[in-house]
C-alpha cells in the first residue's frame, strides 16, 4: 500500500490587514466564502483523502460553513495562537490515521486561487521524496528592504528568490517533529517549510502558476474573483 494524502487548513486566522468584520476566509468570493472554494479545489483531487480545519475556539462561522455534507472526512481541530500551532492541532488529531510515511499537505485558508494542475504536479514530482516540498514562484518585482520609517536601506538581489505558496506538502511524521520543536523552543515559523527548514531537511520547489494568490487586502478579493471568472471562461 503505498503513502495517502491529507489536506490539512489552517484557518484560526483573524485577518486583520483586510478591515473586515469578519475573517477573511469567510468572505464572499464569487458567490462563495472564499474557504468553500479552497475545500472544493482539494476535495476534488482524488489522491487526497481527507481534510482537518484548524479553527479558533471562537469562531461562529465554521458551522455554518464546514459541517455541510461532504463525499469525503470533512474534520475540525482547536486552533492555535500561531499558524504552527494550528497546523500541528490538526496533525495531532490525525495520530491514528496517518503513518509517519504519509503525506499532509498544508494549504491557506485564504488561497483559493490555487489551479487543480499545480496541485496534481505538486503531488506527481514531490510523491517519491523522503522529505517534501511546496509551491513556488520566481520573483518578478525588485525587492527593496525599508527601516521603521519606511525608507530604503537595501536592494536585494532576486536571482535567486521565491515566491512561496501553498500547498506544502511534507511526511507526516517529518512535520510533526520539526513543528513540536520549533514551538518547544519558543519559535513561530510563518510556514511548514520554515519549519522543516531549522531540521535541515531539504524541502523540493515545484514552479507553480503565479496566480495563486492569498487573499490579504481588500483588493485582494476583486484580484481572485477576476482570475476565477478568467478560469471558468477558459473551461467553457
Amino acid at each position: 500500500m503505498g503513502a495517502r494524502y491529507w489536506a490539512v487548513i489552517p484557518a484560526a486566522g483573524s485577518g486583520m490587514r483586510m478591515g473586515s468584520s469578519i475573517p477573511k476566509q469567510y468572505l464572499s468570493l464569487a458567490g462563495h466564502p472564499v474557504i468553500e472554494h479552497v475545500l472544493g479545489i482539494l476535495l476534488a483531487e482524488p489522491s487526497i483523502e481527507g481534510i482537518t480545519v484548524a479553527v479558533a475556539a471562537d469562531d461562529p462561522y465554521w458551522q455554518r460553513y464546514l459541517l455541510a455534507p461532504r463525499a469525503k472526512p470533512l474534520r475540525i481541530a482547536s486552533g492555535g495562537e500561531t499558524r504552527a500551532r494550528s497546523v500541528l492541532n490538526a496533525l495531532m488529531t490525525l495520530r491514528d490515521e496517518l503513518n509517519t510515511s504519509d503525506w499532509v499537505l498544508v494549504h491557506d485558508a485564504a488561497r483559493p486561487c490555487l489551479h487543480p494542475r499545480d496541485l496534481s504536479l505538486l503531488m506527481q514530482v514531490i510523491g517519491d521524496d523522503p522529505v517534501g516540498g511546496i509551491l513556488a514562484a520566481p520573483v518578478a518585482d525588485t525587492l527593496k528592504r525599508v527601516d521603521e520609517e519606511r525608507l530604503v536601506t537595501a536592494t536585494p538581489e532576486r536571482t535567486d528568490l521565491w515566491r512561496a505558496f501553498t500547498p506544502q506538502m511534507f511526511r507526516y511524521g517529518l512535520l510533526m517533529d520539526a513543528l513540536e520543536s520549533a514551538i518547544r523552543e519558543g519559535e513561530a515559523p510563518s510556514d511548514e517549510a520554515s519549519a522543516m527548514e531549522r531540521r535541515r531537511h531539504p524541502v523540493k520547489v515545484v514552479e507553480g502558476r503565479g496566480d495563486n494568490i492569498k487573499i490579504t487586502r481588500p483588493d485582494d478579493v476583486a484580484l481572485a474573483e477576476a482570475i476565477l471568472k478568467h478560469r471558468a471562461g477558459e473551461r467553457t
